[in-house]
């Protein structure tokens, strides 16, 4: 994505790469495609947890996850689960 693109530079710009996410979240949201808002909200709470925004990372995630009833077991759920526990552990 683009967000990765940003944060892989030499001189990452996370409010950049924040503002590509939250975008694709929107469109995302706009076309009703849930997997892909789940990718995009998964890359934000990962940058979020970077920024002690731990808390707000987990709250955001677990929005898009609850969408979700079925298909735990696909990549991106698994992912996404995996980070709500990590996040709230921290």
């Amino acid at each position: 994505t683009k967000a990765e693109l940003i944060l892989a530079g030499s001189q990452p710009d996370t409010s950049s790469a924040e503002m590509q996410l939250q975008q694709a979240i929107q469109i995302a949201r706009d076309m009703n495609a849930r997997l892909p808002e789940l990718r995009a909200a998964t890359g934000l709470a990962r940058l979020w947890r970077t920024q002690d925004r731990a808390q707000e990372a987990r709250a955001r995630l677990q929005s898009s996850l609850a969408w979700f009833t079925e298909g735990f077991e696909a990549p991106a759920l698994r992912a996404a689960s995996n980070l709500v526990d990590e996040l709230r552990a921290a």
